[in-house]
């Protein structure tokens, strides 16, 4: 279910340009140095994408302790419909919730640090700027964090929002290089296969769960046998 979390990246970085778009736009790059603003482009993505992996390795510990208890199967398919009724349910009802307003004041302090950043040309600045963009709220964020809670796992739960984080890459590389081919991109509207892509991976943890037997999708769960060679007297 991993390469799931690149699909779900590459197509919602239309969401994330429309999001974090305009961060990546006013980046102090290099407009004489090609190579230099290449180079200012790749730290802040990896910055983003440590941030990521960050989250992904807390929420993925957090899936690890609800799979010792042997709920690994009923997690995915909680997470699987959680993904679906996100769809499903009309945005206007979910904003009521505000998920991000108990993190008022910290969302607050690093959108100063950010702002404090951009005064800054150095080359750490850049994965400073990308570090603290990853914190910012995005529901799409949110999603990849629900599927890195699914795999049960820490170290796939880091792996799952790494490449989340690279699946959006293509993208917020082009937002900064071409700016007039990305405002073309958004005139298409295409923000509308968010909800199907977060839907059909919604889907697919369903299926992974219910253990079908179906390879790749949806395979049974491994039965752990304990045998005991000790002889009773």
């Amino acid at each position: 279910m991993l390469w799931s979390a690149f699909i779900l990246g590459f197509l919602g970085s239309l969401h994330c340009v429309g999001m974090c778009g305009p961060i990546a736009l006013m980046l102090p790059v290099s407009r004489t140095n090609q190579s230099l603003k290449f180079l200012q482009i790749l730290l802040y993505n990896s910055g983003r994408i440590l941030t990521y992996m960050i989250i992904g390795l807390l929420f993925g510990l957090l899936g690890e302790s609800i799979a010792s208890f042997g709920f690994q199967q009923h997690l995915s398919i909680a997470i699987g419909a959680i993904m679906l009724l996100s769809v499903l349910i009309p945005q206007k009802f979910l904003s009521r919730f505000k998920v991000s307003q108990p993190f008022y004041r910290a969302i607050t302090k690093i959108k100063a640090q950010l702002g404090a950043s951009f005064k800054k040309k150095s080359l750490d600045t850049f994965f400073s700027i990308g570090f603290l963009n990853g914190f910012l709220p995005c529901g799409l964020v949110y999603m990849a964090v629900f599927g890195s809670v699914a795999t049960g796992d820490i170290v796939n739960g880091a792996l799952y929002m790494a490449l989340f984080g690279l699946g959006t890459l293509p993208m917020m590389t082009f937002v900064i290089y071409l700016k007039s081919f990305t405002q073309n991109v958004l005139k298409l509207n295409l923000k509308k296969v968010i909800p199907y892509a977060v839907g059909l991976i919604g889907i697919l943890f369903i299926l992974r769960g219910m253990g079908l037997g179906i390879p790749y999708v949806s395979p049974k769960p491994v039965e752990q046998k304990v045998e005991s060679n000790m002889e009773c007297y």
